[in-house]
């Protein structure tokens, strides 16, 4: 390049400088613009200048020295400083590789000068910013500042450049500024030595969240520095956090702090950043700190838990360590870590095998607020796609419906009831995902069968809201929803409907009293039922309920609005707009939360027809009828057409009961008598009890509809099933005003007709008479009088026309019960419909019918002795027996007459030896008493349960106990006229009942004998210990008063036999014994007298002082820590039922409910491989149907048995050297079977070894016979006499093991053995 002679001019040292041409000497002597000026055109010279040009680098060699001089370098003169910097930048270019400055300090001064200058990039708006883009480019281009790693203090220069280019970059700048820049930065990092700790704090900081957050520009700089220099600048990051992480040095660094967010930050730039960090973070996760392991938990979170991380399958070790957290002491990290989940299940499916164990524990965790996470972490990721779910985590939000804490609980339903809104409603991800959580809706409506209120209040919510929402066809979803639903969930739609209905009437029961004179008996009424409704809800709802009856009374708007909510003809429509009416008379604006508000809009919610009316009922008929016709989609909505139909029915059904007036429509009727055509029984029955339950105006307002009904109902009732028949003369009665001829025209052909000969044929009719008589007792009770003498009992009862199948079975399905039997059961039914029809006993037929019954319990149900019926059938006809006296006692006048000896016979039944028999009976019993329909003292009928030998038995007895005295006490609380009645309610008083029942236990022969007396204490704790879970009104001294005034009264079934009386007395001691060693508060003064039955004691006399001790104080601490107590649900102790009087039974333990274990670890190994056969036939049911009893047979060898199970299982065993003759009865328990009747090749005495004491059977004594046939029978061998059973079982050979309660018979010598005792109960034949 060619330039015009340069103007020379002297230096201050002497040396000459050349100027460009056109350009005179830069001195301070000049103005600043003209320094100016002057610079632009050196600028320009220097800009048009290359490497090349030799001459021209030697002739301006000291004008570059020259404007490095302190006067361009200090000038105050943006400008300048600019023009001045640009001059060097291009001096570096031209000069390169040797710079013309040779003094270090010098050269420090030049850089730090131009990396000044380089904050002007700042504005891109400044009418300079090209010549600082000029300035970045050249330094950039030349990689200037690498001259600078020969100066020792080279670090200074580059933490400036580097904090001055962070600072200075915006978002205004475009790409090319920015590449400068990391050019300028990756030179310097990649070519030097290494990185000093300032300088990669100078880079790091912009990562630091709130520096990021300043400048996001900075960031995105650093992140593609560091990307760019991954592999020579990570050794420097890993000494950085080596320095922090492991030896704890905080102080090399500033940033020490933040070391979290910055593995944060680097990890998500690019993992190879953190290489040898990794390791680090692993030593950290073990650190005692508790925050310490918290913030690595925090961190490591969100590394693994980032979307597309793959941390977890490049390092193993640190995600089984960081896993490991799951359960960490420190309750902060077990929460953070199940948070984590979350993020993890949807950003990594791959990994929710690895995190389901961890959420398994964590779901259990003792805390509420991490068990409450775990159902939010997989709530969340269950809505963002079902897939990522599997049905093990759904698992563990099912169980946690059922938490001790309502807010978890309440999550659990709410995530679940979502899920099915989702996927199963909306259908948002095909039927998989559908078929996937389809049983969400039945366990939501499972929860229903809790206790707590809340449970029940946020399931109604639910199934408004999510399972049945109104924004969808509600016909529709209903209809399907109900097909589809299990039995149980099924009961608890049914028992919902049945509450919210039961709260409609409170409601239209409260506005009757509004309407009535205000007295002081309305006032009590409307407290009472103020209390009611209030009880309903939980909280302050007394409160509320109150102020809402106040606001009732003062507004008569408000009350209209409210009648016509509850109206019967008020539609979903109507309801909607009177919720918000009365809803918008409530609301205070001022007071946005308000709870009184909320609770009666929640109030009004519930009584509201808020899915049926009118409307809805017609949808569903038509629904209905296309599924009849076969036009609807029900294949498509997962059931069959007869699915739907019978479902469908059902759901009308239990409408008809709620919303009567809504069926009412000839449509409807239309519909249903087309139903009553179909061949499906189970539709039938229900379009029958549907008209029962609506057709009240059928007769006047659709008389086409009553032409052809009662053909039908006629029909249905003469060759119908049994229920159709019941339900057709309901119906009957129901609705037709000449109903006295309709039933006669059934009746007395049916009563002509009757033929024993064809059993098959006499189901039907029985039943259709048993409910006409009850329902026209003055009608048809004279009559049936002939009928029952003539034909029921003599002809049917009193004759076994038929032989049984000696199958040796206690129980057989329905299908398998001979048509003689059911008959008979229908005909002892019969008997008690007609009774309870006639309510009085004046021609002395109950009594007949008691003395019947009872004698069929005392002959084991073979009331003809005959032995012609089968073992099986026996069972029905006890359990129809013992059912019936029970019925019975539900009625006043049957009640009194009642003996003691047939109310023990009836209790006893609950000790039969058939499971089944067991099981139905306490269902009746429970039933009854719930609804407070029996006389309290049949409640003291569950403390026998204590000795049955199925732990689920025990546990629903315990539960049916809770149940009742639960109801009675809050009856008493909401009726103030109950007081009245406090001896038939209170469920204290059931004491005296439960003490004189078990005085006349068959198995209670012998007062001193320790194990006859430890069955009575379990029987008393099993009652005492619910009845004295809290010392209400001092109710514990209560019940101690009891039983020390029946000490002075007499037995008053037998007053003058001592025995009897001493059993009582002893019976009495025992539970003091009980009261007194369980509360401390039984000492307290009663807070009134105890009344005592007089059917079952006498009135105490005068002069009569009873203060000795019936039970010895060996014998009392026997009783209280004699036997360990086991870890069982009802705290009894686990032995065979063996007393005299009963088969002995062997009684499940903790794990093995129902099982035949024998639990004597002296078993033979042949007894044990054969039970082990015949348990693996058994059904998942937990009971099967077995050769006697369908009880779950489990065979455990006890050397495999778990500790805490061996407990249980040997807690006989451990006491066995208390008494050597406890130790006998044991052995021969374990060597016997449960429940056998021996085949007649097992009775041969020689071959199965030396007979066993004869037992007889629970309950029911044997028939008188002549003097020492017991004698000669047990020097015989022979078979034994009516009323007892034997099992002559080897002890060497236990023999087969059968499922079945317990039948093997406790081995005594028979020699000191006397006699049983045996009872003659009076039948006052």
């Amino acid at each position: 390049m060619d330039f015009p002679a340069a103007q020379p001019k002297p230096a201050a040292d002497g040396k000459i400088i050349y100027y460009p041409p056109g350009v005179k000497e830069i001195t301070d002597k000049i103005t600043n613009d003209e320094v100016v000026k002057r610079l632009k055109m050196v600028v320009k010279t220097f800009m048009d200048m290359d490497q090349d040009s030799e001459d021209e680098k030697q002739q301006y060699l000291p004008l570059a020295l020259h404007l490095a001089s302190e006067f361009f370098l200090r000038n105050p003169n943006k400008d300048v400083r600019l023009l001045v910097a640009c001059c060097l930048a291009d001096i570096f270019r031209i000069y390169a590789p040797e710079a013309p400055y040779t003094s270090h300090d010098k050269l420090k001064d030049i850089f730090l000068f131009i990396t000044r200058q380089l904050k002007g990039l700042e504005d891109t708006k400044s009418p300079q910013f090209n010549r600082y883009f000029y300035l970045l480019e050249n330094l950039a281009w030349v990689k200037s500042y690498n001259i600078c790693f020969e100066l020792e203090d080279c670090n200074e220069i580059f933490i400036q450049l580097f904090r001055t280019l962070f600072s200075v970059i915006n978002n205004s700048h475009n790409q090319k500024v920015q590449m400068h820049m990391l050019d300028l930065m990756s030179s310097i990092i990649m070519e030097g030595d290494g990185v000093t700790q300032e300088l990669l704090d100078s880079i790091l900081i912009n990562l630091i969240p709130a520096h990021k957050n300043l400048n996001k520009q900075a960031f995105d700089l650093a992140k593609v520095l560091l990307k760019r220099t991954v592999q020579t600048i990570e050794p420097c990051i890993a000494n950085f956090f080596n320095q922090v992480l492991v030896l704890g040095k905080s102080s090399v660094s500033d940033l020490s702090e933040h070391v979290f967010d910055l593995i944060q930050e680097l990890f998500a730039i690019d993992p190879h950043l953190l290489l040898s960090v990794m390791p680090q973070l692993e030593f950290k996760l073990k650190s005692n700190d508790g925050e310490e392991r918290l913030a690595v938990v925090r961190l490591l979170a969100k590394l693994f838990g980032s979307k597309d991380s793959d941390l977890a399958t490049q390092n193993r070790p640190l995600w089984q360590c960081f896993l490991g957290r799951f359960n960490d002491i420190h309750v902060p990290v077990r929460l953070e870590s199940v948070k984590f989940a979350s993020h993890c299940l949807m950003n990594h499916p791959d990994l929710a095998k690895d995190l389901t164990e961890y959420l398994k524990v964590r779901s259990h965790d003792p805390e509420e607020a991490i068990r409450h996470d775990v159902i939010v972490t997989i709530i969340t990721a269950g809505k963002r796609d079902l897939s990522l779910v599997n049905d093990q985590l759904l698992g563990f939000v099912r169980e946690r419906t059922l938490d001790k804490r309502w807010r978890v609980r309440k999550e659990a339903m709410m995530g679940l009831a979502q899920l099915y809104k989702k996927y199963c409603l909306h259908a948002e991800a095909g039927k998989d995902a559908a078929e996937k959580v389809s049983w969400i809706k039945d366990k939501l409506l499972h929860i229903y069968y809790q206790n707590s209120i809340d449970d029940k209040l946020l399931v109604e919510k639910i199934f408004a809201q999510y399972l049945v929402p109104h924004n969808l066809e509600t016909e529709e979803c209903l209809y399907y929803l109900y097909a589809s639903l299990d039995p149980n969930a099924v009961k608890a739609l049914n028992e919902m409907w049945k509450c919210q209905n039961m709260l409609r009437s409170h409601v239209r029961e409260l506005l009757d009293l509004h309407k009535q004179p205000t007295s002081e008996a309305n006032s009590a009424a409307m407290f009472g039922k103020l209390m009611t409704i209030a009880s309903k809800y939980p909280g302050k709802a007394q409160d509320f309920v109150k102020k809402f009856n106040q606001v009732l009374g003062d507004d008569e708007k408000l009350r209209s609005q409210l009648e016509l909510l509850i109206s019967p003809t008020c539609s979903c429509k109507q309801a909607d707009v009177c919720v918000r009416e009365i809803a918008r008379k409530l609301a205070n604006p001022k007071q946005p939360t308000n709870p009184f508000l909320e609770m009666v809009k929640f109030l009004l919610e519930r009584i509201a027809p808020v899915h049926i009316d009118s409307e809805a009922i017609s949808a569903l008929v038509k629904l209905m009828n296309k599924s009849i016709e076969g036009t609807a989609d029900d294949e498509e909505e997962g059931v069959s057409p007869d699915t739907a139909i019978r479902a469908g029915l059902e759901l009308l059904k239990v409408l008809s009961f709620t919303h009567p007036t809504s069926f009412h429509s000839a449509e409807t009727y239309e519909s249903l008598l087309q139903c009553l055509r179909m061949e499906d029984d189970k539709v039938a029955e229900a379009a029958i009890q549907i008209f029962r339950n609506t057709g009240h105006k059928i007769e006047t307002d659709l008389p086409q509809i009553r032409s052809t009904l009662i053909p039908i109902l006629h029909q249905k009732a003469k060759r119908g099933t049994p229920h159709q028949a019941k339900q057709a003369v309901h119906c009957i009665h129901a609705i037709f005003s000449n109903k006295e001829v309709q039933l006669a025209q059934i009746f007395e052909p049916l009563s002509r007709s009757l033929n024993a000969d064809v059993p098959e044929q006499l189901i039907t009719p029985l039943v259709s008479l048993g409910h006409i008589s009850m329902l026209a007792p003055d009608q048809f009770a004279s009559p049936m009088k002939s009928v029952v003498a003539n034909f029921i009992v003599k002809d049917l009862l009193m004759n076994d026309r038929s032989t049984g199948e000696k199958n040796g079975k206690l129980w057989s399905p329905d299908e398998e019960v001979s048509p003689e039997v059911l008959a008979k059961v229908q005909a002892i039914k019969l008997l008690v419909r007609w009774l309870l029809g006639m309510k009085n006993n004046q021609s002395k037929s109950a009594n007949s019918t008691l003395r019947l019954l009872s004698a069929m319990l005392v002959s084991e149900g073979d009331l003809t002795e005959q032995k012609r019926i089968s073992k099986s059938d026996m069972s029905r006809l006890r359990l129809a027996a013992g059912s019936a006296i029970m019925k019975l006692a539900q009625e006043p006048c049957y009640h009194e007459i009642i003996t003691p000896e047939q109310f023990q016979l009836c209790a006893l039944v609950i000790n039969d030896e058939c499971y089944q028999v067991r099981q139905i009976f306490a269902q009746k019993l429970h039933k009854a008493l719930v609804k407070l329909l029996l006389p309290l003292e049949y409640m003291a009928i569950f403390a026998l349960c204590a000795k049955d030998p199925v732990k689920e038995r025990r546990a629903h007895a315990r539960q049916c106990l809770l149940k009742n005295i639960s109801i009675r006490r809050e009856y008493i609380k909401q009726n103030p006229m109950a007081n009245e009645k406090l001896l038939s309610l209170l469920p204290e008083y059931v004491v005296p009942y439960m003490i004189h029942l078990l005085a006349h236990d068959p198995d209670f022969t012998k007062p001193q004998d320790v194990d006859q007396l430890r069955d009575v204490k379990e029987c008393l704790w099993f009652m005492l210990e619910v009845l004295m879970t809290k010392n209400e009104n001092n109710s514990h001294a209560f019940m101690k008063k009891m039983a020390e005034n029946i000490k002075l009264t007499r037995d008053a079934q037998s007053p003058d036999e001592p025995k009897a009386n001493e059993k009582l007395y002893t019976v009495c001691d025992v539970a003091l014994c009980v009261i007194n060693s369980k509360s401390a508060l039984c000492n307290a003064d009663s807070p009134k007298d105890p009344v005592l039955p007089t059917k079952f004691f006498t009135q105490p006399e005068k002069d009569f002082c009873n203060d000795r001790n019936y039970i010895s104080e060996e014998i009392r601490v026997l009783l209280l820590t004699g036997k360990p107590k086991p870890t069982g649900v009802l705290g009894t102790v686990n032995k065979p039922l063996s007393a005299t009087g009963r088969r002995p039974y062997i009684r499940t333990t903790g794990s093995e409910t129902g099982s035949n274990i024998s639990v004597n670890s002296e078993l033979s190994s042949s007894a044990g491989n054969r039970s082990r056969e015949q348990s693996s036939d058994i059904s998942e049911t937990g009971v099967s149907e077995n050769d006697e009893n369908p009880v779950r047979i489990i065979s455990v060898t006890p050397a495999k048995t778990e500790p805490v199970k061996n407990k249980e299982i040997n807690s006989d065993q451990a006491t066995q050297g208390n008494s050597t003759e406890r130790g006998k009865k044991r052995t021969a328990t374990a060597s016997g079977t449960e429940n056998i009747h021996q085949k007649p090749e097992e009775k041969n005495v020689d071959e199965t070894g030396p007979s066993l004491a004869a037992k007889t059977r629970r309950g029911r004594p044997p028939k008188p016979e002549p003097q020492g046939t017991t004698a000669k029978n047990e020097e015989t061998n022979k078979p034994p006499v009516r009323g007892r059973k034997r099992a002559a079982v080897s002890q060497e050979s236990p023999g087969s093991l059968e499922a079945g309660n317990a039948k093997a018979p406790k081995q005594q010598d028979t020699a000191k053995k006397p006699a049983a005792a045996q009872r003659q109960i009076d039948l006052q034949r």
